[in-house]
């Protein structure tokens, strides 16, 4: 069985990639290398794999790619995926997140593949308040430029299967973290500004909640859905970890015995959703899977791994701290 992976060089199409050689399937990895993706991530892996270097909106080389490959399964997991920039800038998010699933979704149209499975995001349903949790048949509300081009990615995928009868499978994840996470998102942000002493931006009140999963319980469910799930389905992926921002960040320095007088409070983001929580029944009763990594679990093991590996951040930091001025002032 060929597995095409594309954003398999980013931080959690990595992960599943690592798995994928593990579970000893013939893979394949499609990614643009931007300033996310980093083939780091794959040397471990580099001599059991095939690399294409490729923009998924690139449809003459995508359909070489396929030509050539013949893969069985595509998981679809290439996407712009921070929510800051793309309050900065939307156009790249639109450009790869729907353009690029569009062509993918066609290509593996023509070439008849087995399964395709769609990555889209608990972000696709909005926000809640203080209760109740997302379903796979809840309404789409999406509230940010990035949640909006994952929600236009996932109902491509919805309207392929029903009206072509493309063999597509949607999953949903909540907020991944864990190791090779790329320093712009909340947790290596915190790691990394804790260990250099800076101050640590934490938007509004820091109470914002989110479901946290642990990067390799959600490759392992992805690879689940695609060996017992439905063509045409939806699956939530969620671990029932939640914690609020301010939780996580004291969290982080209780491990690394940095003072929590580094927390900063700055301007809350435009638009910054309250508050997700998935229902994952349908996954636990249907396909007997669920989270197995505990949030404390979770946490310690991704600062040692930064810890252990902080070479590797430190060579990304003169491209974030350009960012970091846009974003937080800091």
């Amino acid at each position: 069985m060929k597995l095409l992976i594309t954003g398999g060089a980013g931080f959690i199409g990595s992960e599943f990639v690592r798995q994928a050689v593990g579970k000893e399937y013939e893979v394949v990895v499609v990614d643009k290398l931007t300033y996310a993706g980093d083939l780091e991530r794959l040397k471990s892996v580099e001599d059991k794999i095939t690399f294409y270097k490729a923009d998924i909106t690139d449809r003459e080389f995508i359909e070489h790619i396929f030509k050539t490959e013949k893969p069985d399964i595509v998981v679809h997991w290439a996407a712009e995926s921070h929510v800051d920039r793309s309050i900065l800038d939307a156009s790249p998010f639109i450009e790869t997140n729907v353009k690029g699933t569009q062509v993918l979704l066609d290509v593996a149209k023509e070439n008849d593949i087995d399964l395709f499975v769609n990555i889209a995001t608990d972000e696709v349903y909005g926000e809640l308040g203080e209760e109740g949790q997302f379903f796979e048949d809840t309404p789409l509300v999406p509230n940010s430029p990035y949640s909006v081009s994952k929600a236009s990615a996932d109902m491509l995928g919805r309207a392929y299967f029903k009206t072509y009868g493309l063999p597509v499978v949607t999953v949903r994840p909540s907020n991944n973290y864990g190791w090779w996470q790329y320093p712009e998102k909340l947790i290596p942000v915190v790691i990394l500004k804790a260990l250099n002493n800076e101050p640590i931006p934490v938007y509004g009140t820091g109470k914002n909640v989110r479901e946290w999963l642990f990067v390799s319980d959600c490759a392992e469910a992805v690879f689940e859905i695609i060996e017992k799930g439905k063509v045409g389905d939806i699956y939530n992926v969620g671990s029932g970890e939640e914690r609020r921002n301010i939780e996580v960040v004291k969290a982080i320095l209780g491990i690394l015995g940095k003072s929590e007088d580094l927390i900063t409070f700055v301007k809350d983001r435009p638009g910054h959703d309250f508050r997700y929580s998935l229902n994952t029944d349908k996954i636990k009763k249907e396909l007997g899977w669920e989270a197995k990594v505990k949030f404390e679990e979770g946490i310690e093991k991704t600062v040692r791994w930064y810890l252990d590996n902080i070479e590797w951040v430190e060579k990304k930091l003169d491209f974030l701290k350009d960012y970091w001025r846009k974003v937080y002032n800091s």
